[in-house]
């Protein structure tokens, strides 16, 4: 675990205070910036040493075989893995003429923050080098929010003890040497010099090299200026090569001296357009950096954070780790999607290159809900992307036998990449996702764009391929079998409690869209006597009820299986240590499954249903995926084990900042990080929408004393503040109408500044507080010390 001595707890900032090469690759995830399009990790200034060198254009991938012991029908042929395209980041440092290199010579002091408002990676280092030399070194690092395509860095250094030579090194390099990340050689095959190049040019401060992969065909192109300041003399330079570009500024200063370089980066690609548009679109992307300059970049990213936390920012008190995490956690979630402009948000987001850069269910079930609430622009652009993909989905369900549109459970650029069929293929509840992020987008904010841009398509052939999954049986019960839900433990199922409730709540949604929207209805050849059968099916929809333990199966068969033996496997994650068909057949959860159904559709369970539900699951499930805490944490708050929901918060929210899982060198866990929003507005804050209103029911463990939030909702700011006996809810000045929200059940109209106050009661669980698998408790809060 990275511990607070290492990252210490501050609200607005996170700090490394020394610099540690054993965390190197997980500092370089936290410390990575991104604005959805380009993605630059932590790394060090001169490039070494590194845990894992990355830069990362959404959506730029490589194509690969997928590997398979025997082939089958249906199976996908290709997989689809982010490629590391041309660095930009690096500029190396000489001191007369030794490289600056941590390793060697003496580190005297050495700090890097991450400023969540400024938007900006800061680096000071105090250094001597094998020679003695001293010198002082400062740098600023941005992705624009702002210039989609810029991004820029500032470096300085200085003498400190005596006159020194200082040669700067800006470069472009392409086709770094990865290290070897992954068993199967066909991923390092695919990574190893992915990059073709087709032109380089330079001038005096700049340069300019263009490449494309070699499989996918995708096109890309990357540009540097340097601008460089000394008092006295300087020589600057540029030379280039195929896969290299390297701006050189030679000045010999006095001690308090200072050599500044000042690089902007402008990076595109594209599947379609030419050589020279993209040559030119990167050239436009720099001189647009350069009328900015570096001290109006900085003044746009900040207002850019600006306007965001404003509706945002989520305060904490009582848990200052939390705090700062969920700040954290926001900073990132934004960063993803941000700019992603009609392109996915991958799990990892653009910090590294864990999962293959892959996008999965995770952006619609936990990433698009915060963003919807807190950047809907940012969510509508990622839902807008699903519809750029439904041929590709269309085509899938063909090749499956089934009609509509099957959208995949791994994917880049809209194609399936999951070799595993059952937790791939099977788990059709992505689908559902889908249509659930498309229409919460339009039940929070109102703006019904989406819908009519293609998320109205999107939610009819989703309903299609349910209608095509499922059945009636002689009973009038509807069901789906052989699914896998979001336990990847259990695959193959008949009747999924979460994916038949997702898969009625995309019906009935189909359903009104087609009667709210007739040119839907006609473009896509759904009329209301199709509609009609979708209702059908979601009002019988089959709900499994175990009468004897008085609880919902996760599924049709779950309560029947044998009891995982816990004692024979201590070992964690499971799918490391036992084999599959075990898992399969047993009563043992990777990931809220049941849970995660009553957070979505509560409507549908009575309270001691949901009790029941948690003190049967909780002991069952051994949390070896980071997607589960944030829902452990809405649902155990929701039936009154308080205390037990803000170890889970905590947990998720410090999935990445104290590296919980051991893997965030590999990139960060955007889901998680958007799980530790979930956990305390969906959970100690009680938010949901509830047959289309806006609903609260907050309640506080006792180590909070104070949560306050805002939420967007049709366009206005509702800000809460909930403390232990009392919530007031308060609705921006600037709102262009009242607000009616609900809170407890009670209906509540706020108008434009105005507010309402409202009693708070102690939450009381129905049932004693449940044990969790042995060596599963979630982590305690404080751990981090």
């Amino acid at each position: 675990m990275i511990t607070q001595d290492a990252f210490p707890v501050e609200d607005w900032f996170v700090r490394e205070t020394r610099l540690d090469r054993a965390l190197l690759g997980s500092a370089e995830s936290i410390f990575a910036l991104s604005n959805g399009h380009l993605g630059l990790r932590g790394n060090l200034d001169e490039g070494e040493p590194h845990g894992l060198p990355g830069t990362y254009l959404n959506g730029f991938y490589e194509e690969r075989p997928l590997p398979y012991a025997e082939a089958g029908y249906g199976y996908p042929e290709l997989g689809q893995t982010v490629v590391n395209v041309t660095n930009g980041k690096l500029v190396r440092l000489l001191v007369d003429d030794e490289p600056f290199d941590v390793r060697y010579g003496q580190l005297l002091a050495h700090e890097r923050v991450l400023d969540l408002r400024a938007g900006t990676l800061t680096r000071t280092a105090d250094w001597i080098s094998p020679a003695g030399r001293r010198v002082r070194i400062r740098s600023r690092r941005l992705v624009s929010f702002v210039q989609r395509a810029v991004a820029a860095v500032e470096f300085t250094v200085e003498p400190v003890d005596g006159p020194a030579r200082l040669t700067l090194q800006s470069e472009l390099v392409a086709n770094e040497p990865m290290p070897q990340r992954d068993d199967d050689p066909r991923v390092s095959a695919a990574l190893d010099s992915p990059l073709v190049s087709l032109e380089h040019s330079s001038s005096q401060h700049g340069a300019t090299l263009m490449h494309r992969t070699r499989r996918s065909g995708l096109g890309m192109a990357v540009a540097m200026h340097n601008d460089v300041e000394a008092p006295g003399r300087v020589e600057v330079e540029t030379t280039t090569g195929e896969d290299w570009a390297r701006t050189t500024a030679v000045s010999e200063l006095e001690p308090g001296q200072q050599l500044r370089l000042v690089k902007h980066l402008g990076y595109g690609w594209s599947a379609l357009r030419s050589q020279p548009a993209l040559r030119d679109q990167v050239a436009g992307a720099i001189s647009g950096a350069r009328f900015t300059g570096f001290e109006g970049l900085l003044r746009e990213q900040r207002e850019y954070l600006d306007e965001f936390w404003r509706a945002a920012d989520v305060l904490v008190e009582g848990d200052p780790e939390i705090q700062q995490a969920v700040r954290f956690a926001l900073f990132h979630v934004l960063q993803a999607g941000a700019r992603a402009e009609q392109r996915g948000i991958p799990a990892k987001g653009l910090t590294g290159p864990g999962y293959d850069g892959h996008i999965f269910w995770d952006t619609e079930a936990y990433v698009l809900p915060v963003l919807t609430y807190t950047a809907p622009e940012a969510a509508a652009d990622a839902l807008r992307w699903r519809w750029t993909t439904l041929d590709r989905a269309r085509r899938r369900a063909g090749e499956l036998g089934l009609r509509g549109a099957a959208f995949p459970w791994r994917t880049i650029a809209g194609d399936e990449s999951s070799g595993y069929w059952p937790a791939g293929t099977a788990a059709f509840h992505v689908n559902a996702d889908i249509a659930a992020a498309v229409e919460r987008y339009r039940v929070v904010t109102g703006d019904a764009s989406l819908e009519a841009d293609g998320g109205g398509e999107v939610l009819v052939e989703t309903a299609r391929l349910w209608m095509s999954l499922g059945h009636h049986d002689a009973r009038g019960r509807w069901h789906l079998t052989g699914v896998t839900g979001p336990d990847e433990y259990s695959a193959l199922v008949d009747d999924n409690v979460f994916t038949n409730l997702a898969a009625a709540h995309n019906l009935v949604a189909a359903a009104e869209a087609v009667t709210r929207h007739p040119d839907l209805a006609r473009a896509t050849g759904a009329d209301l006597e199709e509609a009609a059968t979708w209702r059908d099916a979601a009002r019988d929809v089959h709900v499994p009820y175990d009468d004897d333990l008085r609880v919902h199966p996760q599924d049709s068969q779950f309560t029947s299986h044998p009891e995982w033996d816990f004692a024979a496997h201590p070992d964690y994650p499971l799918l490391l240590n036992a084999p599959y068909v075990e898992l399969y057949r047993r009563q043992v959860v990777k990931q809220a499954d049941a849970e995660f159904a009553v957070f979505w559709f509560g409507q549908r369970f009575t309270a001691q249903e949901k009790a029941r539900i948690v003190d049967y699951y909780e002991p069952r499930t051994v949390r070896d995926s980071s997607l589960s805490a944030a829902v452990q944490a809405v649902v155990t708050a929701e039936v009154g084990h308080l205390e037990l929901a803000h170890d889970y918060a905590y947990e998720a929210a410090s999935v990445d900042l104290r590296d919980l899982h051991r893997n965030t060198g590999d990139g960060l866990h955007i889901a998680s990080l958007a799980g530790t929003w979930i956990a305390l507005v969906n959970g100690f804050g009680g938010l949901r929408e509830c047959d289309g209103a806006l609903s609260f029911d907050p309640a506080l463990p006792q180590g909070l004393t104070r949560l306050r939030f805002s939420v967007r909702w049709h366009g206005a700011a509702v800000h809460v503040d909930v403390r232990h006996d009392r919530v007031e809810y308060q609705l921006a000045d600037d709102a262009a109408g009242e607000v009616v929200l609900r809170h407890a059940g009670e209906e509540l109209t706020l108008r434009p500044g105005g507010a309402a106050t409202r009693r708070l009661q102690p939450r009381k669980p129905l049932l004693a507080t449940p044990r969790q698998p042995p060596g599963r408790a979630p982590v305690h809060r404080g751990q981090g010390h």
